[in-house]
């Protein structure tokens, strides 16, 4: 068994682990992540989920989040603009190439495909050391970047798994004990996601075959509201490809989830099981839509003995995971809006500083198939469209309540069963790990665990990294752009404001997308359409939706009728134009109402 030395040490490369081994990196400490399989990514790319949700509005691009949709932009051919549930679509290898080319261009990053951990080793309640098979690795600070959090088991560090329940902490949604839906499903039920590919009209693409699970007609009212082609869509990816990870009579796949936490061998049954789910949905798929449609085979690297490639992801899409006791559980009162704010206040601690260091807006959204599970409201709508309503999540949902020289930066963070809905999206894990990368690289720099590191200091080192700067306040009106985001970010953190002001947005910078004439149309509060003159990209009626925060200042401000130029891009399978700039053409004044 080899021996080896570390400052950080990463393991598991997920999202969050990803984002951490990265952050810890550019500070400039020796870092090792170890991961079980060939890419780096996690959700955004060996699961397959190159359809991420959540964070999509310019102030929250911010981070590692936005330098990676940044880079996307330049490396996907056909730009993200594909699928009607994500502003972002890509291969998901183009997000695998991103990661492992920042990955090897930091000297102090070591990344190694070691497999999973086998045990964890402690001196009393300190963790020191992890073995895999054929090395033991001793660190100074060590992340679980794992999609389960298998290092709290491994180094029995306390933690949760399932549901909790109303009495525990008093959340609006949570079940006040044991029911069928709780008993049936421990957690939310993971995706195998498939990737499948339209040869065109008259194609005839190889026979999907059965798989040994039986599907028992599970399919047939997958896209019972909608046409095949408006499904498939959901989740279009570059080159009339389709991500395949839907949730209504879908490929969720949620029988005997407590296998996830089981042995080696149950959490590869369920894996097998899982994978086959799938199968079987992309055959029905193409005995209803025809020999056009095929498994989309190169699009993820093929390992012999290893479960996924090819068109399927290289392992599960997992929405849950064990969950970290920490010095801070987060809960679903944490992440709901408060009224008639539209935000959900900033958390602090037992001296009032706010410690906030990772931002999310998604909605609360739970995976039970078959079964529904009431959520309470958690969105508004903003920029022509509905989105989730913000919040931010604190430093001490990372940090182990009795452990030392461990940090969580996946999934397994400090979080309720309930709030874990909104607190699992890629964005929001993208910028915990990063949040936590940057907390080990402190607490290396400064010879200190981290529940001894001053949060303050941890929030201006993301909030100034000269490469990727990350907002820890959801302002909803600045964008990264503007020369006061950090003044702003930084004032709200100085005065201890538990809400985060809304403000007023300023222009961002000229865009440089295509442009647009035509007339506006206000349907409703939020609700607006764009005529497109002489029919846009043969196109005539368009949704009118925008990411831009000066953009939707200014959509509020239009009547119907009025004649637009707008800067932006269409998408034909959601049949919205983004708008990136609006002006008005020959604008008229119109009467004041009180």
């Amino acid at each position: 068994m080899e021996q080896w030395q570390t400052q950080v040490l990463v393991v598991g490369g997920g999202t969050g682990g990803t984002a951490a081994a990265l952050q810890a990196a550019r500070r400039g400490v020796q870092t090792i992540v170890a991961t079980d399989g060939p890419w780096l990514g996690g959700m955004l790319t060996s699961a397959g989920v190159s359809a991420p949700d959540g964070n999509e509005l310019l102030p929250w691009q911010t981070g590692l989040w936005g330098a990676f949709l940044r880079e996307l932009r330049q490396r996907q051919a056909g730009g993200l603009d594909h699928s009607w549930v994500s502003f972002f679509t890509y291969e998901p290898r183009v997000g695998a190439s991103i990661f492992a080319d920042w990955a090897r261009s930091l000297p102090c990053l070591t990344w190694k495909q070691l497999g999973p951990p086998r045990s964890v080793n402690k001196r009393g309640d300190r963790l020191c050391s992890v073995t895999f098979d054929q090395v033991c690795i001793q660190a100074q600070i060590i992340l679980d970047g794992t999609e389960l959090g298998d290092l709290l088991s491994l180094g029995d560090v306390p933690h949760r798994w399932g549901w909790d329940w109303q009495p525990d902490w008093q959340e609006p949604s949570a079940p006040p004990g044991p029911n069928a839906l709780t008993q049936r499903y421990p957690v939310q039920s993971p995706t195998w996601v498939v990737v499948m590919q339209d040869l065109g009209e008259g194609a005839i693409a190889p026979e999907i075959p059965p798989s040994p699970l039986a599907s028992d007609n599970a399919f047939k009212t997958a896209w019972q509201d909608m046409d095949l082609r408006h499904w498939l869509n959901y989740g279009r990816l570059p080159g009339h490809r389709f991500m395949i990870n839907w949730p209504n009579d879908g490929n969720d796949y949620g029988h005997d989830l407590q296998r996830l936490v089981g042995s080696e061998g149950d959490r590869q049954a369920y894996g097998q099981e899982a994978l086959w789910h799938s199968q079987n949905l992309a055959r029905y798929v193409q005995q209803v839509g025809g020999r056009r449609y095929g498994l989309a085979s190169d699009t993820f690297p093929v390992q012999l003995g290893v479960l996924g490639g090819g068109a399927y992801a290289l392992h599960p899409y997992y929405r849950e995971s064990r969950r970290l006791q920490g010095l801070v559980t987060v809960t679903e009162g944490d992440i709901l809006p408060q009224a008639d704010h539209g935000a959900a206040l900033l958390p602090v601690n037992a001296a009032g500083d706010i410690t906030a260091i990772a931002l999310g807006n998604y909605v609360n959204d739970h995976h039970y198939p078959g079964m529904t599970l009431p959520l309470a409201p958690k969105a508004m709508r903003w920029g022509g469209r509905w989105t989730g309503t913000p919040f931010a999540l604190p430093y001490g949902c990372l940090i182990p309540a009795e452990i030392d020289g461990l940090l969580v930066c996946d999934k397994a963070i400090s979080v309720s069963h309930m709030a874990t809905g909104a607190t699992r999206l890629q964005p929001v894990v993208l910028a915990l790990g990063q949040a936590a990368g940057m907390a080990a690289a402190l607490c290396v720099e400064q010879g200190i665990q981290p529940r001894d590191l001053a949060v303050r200091s941890l929030q201006d080192a993301l909030l100034t990294d000269p490469l990727a700067p990350a907002a820890v306040v959801p302002l909803i009106h600045c964008c990264p752009s503007d020369p006061a985001w950090l003044d702003q970010q930084r004032a709200v953190l100085d005065r201890g404001d538990r809400l985060p002001p809304q403000g007023s947005p300023s222009a961002s910078v000229p865009p440089t997308s295509p442009s647009y004439t035509g007339t506006f149309q206000r349907l409703g509060d939020q609700d607006y359409r764009f005529l497109g003159d002489d029919g846009v990209e043969g196109m005539t009626s368009l949704n009118l939706v925008t990411l831009d925060p000066y953009v939707d200042h200014q959509m509020q401000t239009y009547q119907s009728g009025d004649r637009l130029q707008i800067q932006g891009r269409i998408n034909p399978a959601g049949n919205w134009l983004l708008a990136d700039a609006i002006a008005p053409l020959n604008p008229t004044p119109h009467p004041k109402t009180s």
